[in-house]
């Protein structure tokens, strides 16, 4: 089994995910092999929650530049984990 810590690798903290929060769906970069049923079982683990969903999307990496030399950032997976309803909320911000 893996470690959930390889599973998710940081929370996404911008505008739109802040607001989610309110509806108890918080966002996270995961591994990109993770399935749905890793994923769910990792933020069970890590925060002590119950998760209703999961869904997740695959993120192409955006064209870069440095001069002549052109590249890609790397291709990324992201979670949207929502939880039960009686659930306690997940303090993302507890490490920053």
């Amino acid at each position: 089994m893996q470690n959930p810590r390889d599973v998710i690798k940081r929370p996404l903290v911008t505008e739109k995910t802040t607001a989610m929060m309110a509806e108890n769906k918080y966002t996270f970069a995961v591994d990109i092999n993770a399935n749905k049923i890793q994923i769910r079982k990792a933020v069970e683990d890590l925060f002590d929650v119950k998760v209703k969903s999961v869904n997740t999307m695959r993120v192409k990496g955006k064209p870069k530049r440095l001069g002549v030399h052109r590249g890609y950032r790397p291709n990324w997976k992201k979670a949207i984990v929502t939880l039960e309803e009686g659930s306690k909320p997940i303090e993302i911000f507890e490490g920053l």
